[in-house]
């Protein structure tokens, strides 16, 4: 059964094994909705939040020291049950499938739940790298006022592969590259979420506003699962 409330607020980790996880900490403790935002790199660690980011990076990396360090199993069962979001290398990682230079890469472990085909480095190199204004479906008058989307060796969503339970969330407005007009790269799906640029590098908190608003709701109606 739901609660009553939804909890006021929640204790936030990001995942530190590799990658941009101290700007996500910085934003995140902006927010009143968030009691404190943590490095995780063990289970132990991982056991004492409500909620998770595994932030931009190399996600082979991440993936090699987590199972090296042997967190991989608990990594992967808290993604199962817990509200998750993957920023850039964060959602090849929640990713089902990914892809590169057109054929699947199954040299990449992963840790799924989101049920969508990943293209990795869809831009091209970092040289490539980009900033565009994104609508973002549910975050705050981003209608309006874009989202400052950081691109940077970003992938995209090439397939989802479960239309039933996938929502996309933004799509970009005009072509970049060779990546066209309608590319996806923001999804949810029930409690991952998943986005392609890097909300952590801008001043804008207001995609992990959007992230902890979902993670309370979450834990609110799946307690059992918090």
């Amino acid at each position: 059964m739901a609660q009553d409330q939804p909890p006021k607020q929640i204790r936030v980790g990001v995942l530190a094994l590799q990658g941009a996880f101290a700007e996500h900490i910085i934003l995140l403790k902006t927010l009143p909705q968030v009691s404190d935002a943590v490095a995780i790199r063990t289970a132990d660690e991982i056991a004492q939040v409500d909620a998770l980011v595994i932030p931009g990076g190399e996600s082979t990396t991440m993936a090699l020291i987590a199972e090296r360090s042997g967190f991989w199993p608990a990594l992967q069962e808290y993604v199962r049950t817990h509200p998750t979001w993957g920023t850039c290398a964060g959602m090849i990682l929640l990713s089902e499938r990914v892809t590169s230079g057109g054929t699947i890469n199954n040299d990449q472990k992963l840790l799924g739940g989101l049920s969508i085909t990943i293209k990795r480095n869809a831009f091209g190199s970092q040289k490539e790298s980009f900033e565009a204004g994104l609508h973002v479906a549910g975050v705050e008058n981003s209608e309006v006022q874009r989202f400052p989307g950081v691109f940077i060796r970003a992938p995209v969503i090439d397939e989802i592969l479960a239309p039933e339970k996938v929502e996309v969330l933004c799509q970009l407005e005009r072509d970049y590259k060779s990546t066209p007009k309608g590319t996806i790269v923001a999804v949810r799906q029930g409690h991952l979420l998943g986005t392609s640029f890097h909300p952590e590098l801008t001043r804008d908190a207001r995609v992990h506003q959007y992230f902890v608003k979902m993670a309370i709701d979450w834990i609110a109606n799946n307690p059992k699962s918090a």
